[in-house]
């Protein structure tokens, strides 16, 4: 069922998908809801909703960013591995980080990677912190990250790993749009500019909102500033 949803969606939206990778998205839902059973990866166990939440959901990207290019992304609050895994299976030749600040997420994404033959970096620690980091600061073509908190506070969190002339990619909810006023500054500060506003609709009605912020300044050494703080003063 999860393959024939999928390959559905992938022809609807020109976006071609061989067999090998139907039959790893399969793989993938069956280790998601065995692992599931021992820790709470999500709240949706069924086939048509993992389908659709959580497969057609990050592969809805593509429809609006180019990952047919050897990239560099980050998944910052990766979680059960959306959107990082569904792309990676899409475009292997991507270069793909998986930060989660949660390790026992990050075992079971070790064993996907495994399973699925699938080359990623796992990295276990708070985005605020890496983003300090000179392994990691500045270091991607893109961030992504799907509904981690709100706009503002993501902005910091996100934007210092970006590359000047690279972007960050946040996946919001239908009503995204509205936290577009209260991010002016932030964007601002830490270099980054919103190039683009996407409304798309997944194939259940539900609509998302992805916003995409280039990169056009170097973010100031400060930035980020640990994380009560950019969650009780947002920039």
């Amino acid at each position: 069922m999860i393959d024939s949803i999928v390959k559905k969606w992938c022809d609807e939206n020109d976006l071609p998908i061989i067999d090998s990778k139907l039959e790893q998205f399969e793989a993938y839902a069956k280790l998601l809801k065995e692992w599931n059973e021992k820790m709470n990866l999500t709240a949706i166990t069924d086939d048509e909703g993992i389908a659709v939440k959580h497969f057609i959901d990050s592969l809805s990207l593509c429809k609006y960013v180019q990952f047919d290019k050897a990239v560099s992304v980050i998944d910052i609050g990766t979680g059960a591995g959306f959107p990082g895994i569904p792309l990676k299976i899409m475009f292997p030749e991507i270069d793909i980080t998986l930060l989660d600040s949660l390790n026992k997420r990050l075992i079971f994404l070790q064993d996907v990677c495994d399973r699925l033959g699938l080359k990623c970096l796992l990295v276990h620690g708070r985005a605020e912190e890496l983003g300090r980091n000179e392994l990691y600061r500045e270091k991607y073509d893109i961030a992504v990250s799907r509904a981690v908190a709100n706009l503002p506070a993501l902005c910091e969190y996100c934007i210092p790993f970006v590359k000047v002339g690279g972007r960050f990619v946040s996946m919001k909810g239908p009503d995204g749009e509205n936290e577009l006023a209260s991010s002016e500054k932030a964007f601002n500060i830490l270099g980054g500019n919103v190039e683009n506003i996407f409304r798309t609709e997944l194939p259940d009605n539900s609509r998302r909102t992805i916003i995409s912020v280039k990169k056009i300044s170097r973010t100031p050494p400060k930035y980020p500033r640990r994380g009560v703080k950019i969650n009780k003063s947002p920039l």
